[in-house]
């Protein structure tokens, strides 16, 4: 399998580079699935339906939130209705959606999705270690899916890394998503799991973390807040993951960053 995984999208201008690149990118590179994390595509703050729906027309197959999931009050009444819209799957018994999905690709085959955040320097939810271990227990990688991927939405680099090795050999990507710079780790771990600590964000660049500079540089120097962060409105860099699999097995033989646009040196992918 094909599969292209993008990292936060960041306000007006991550979102249009996803509506701009995702349609050549699926033709170009025979892409079975796109995911992509939206949890700042509102604003910066959240997601909206409509949004999710601009996403879907554009080639997305499913979406991946994380500590800014409810930024958007009607988020938690639209959620439910929305089996491509994964919150982390460690929120508390009763918070409203999911976090683990299976999903329809070509000629008859599954994609999984278990997507959960950490807690290292972030909210104490339930252990990402337990939960995505209970989601593995129920599937087989290349017996009842064919590929699974586990987003781990996380501050901490250590907590990432340590989820890859966690799950080497049952799943095909681990990737992570939250700190929105693309780190230089991409590869395929030893029992065959691809693996990205951080895909880094569809976003400005010049920027802090996809924000204008004028307010986080005022938070960091004088430590008095002056008004609310806004997304960059620049030219983005579309940042993800591509990995190819074995169709026998579902592990990684391919896995390659994608970088487009923007002020970031680019990468793309050839296709085979």
């Amino acid at each position: 399998m094909r599969v292209l995984y993008c990292g936060d999208v960041v306000g007006r201008s991550g979102r249009e580079a996803i509506l701009a690149e995702i349609p050549g990118l699926r033709q170009r590179l025979r892409l079975d699935f796109v995911a992509v994390n939206g949890e700042n595509a509102a604003g910066g703050f959240g997601i909206t339906g409509k949004i999710c729906e601009e996403f879907y027309a554009a080639g997305v197959d499913a979406i991946t939130l994380g500590n800014h999931a409810w930024d958007q009050k009607e988020t938690l009444a639209y959620i439910g209705g929305d089996p491509k819209l994964l919150r982390p799957h460690n929120y508390p018994k009763g918070t409203p959606g999911k976090g683990v999905g299976i999903f329809a690709a070509p000629r008859g085959r599954k994609v999984a999705i278990v997507h959960v955040m950490g807690r290292v320097f972030m909210d104490p939810l339930d252990d990402p270690f337990q939960t995505v271990e209970q989601e593995l227990a129920r599937m087989r990688l290349g017996v009842t899916v064919d590929f699974i991927l586990v987003d781990i939405h996380g501050e901490a680099t250590s907590e990432k890394m340590a989820m890859g090795h966690f799950v080497d050999g049952r799943a095909s990507l681990v990737c992570g998503t939250h700190s929105h710079v693309p780190t230089a780790d991409a590869q395929i771990l030893p029992g065959g799991t691809a693996y990205q600590t951080d895909a880094g964000m569809c976003g400005d660049y010049n920027s802090v973390i996809g924000m204008e500079k004028g307010e986080p540089l005022a938070r960091f120097t004088r430590k008095i807040p002056g008004g609310r962060f806004e997304p960059a409105a620049g030219p983005a860099t579309l940042c993800g993951v591509y990995v190819e699999t074995d169709d026998r097995t579902g592990l990684a033989i391919r896995i390659e960053p994608v970088r487009i646009g923007g002020r970031l040196k680019p990468a793309l992918v050839e296709p085979d």
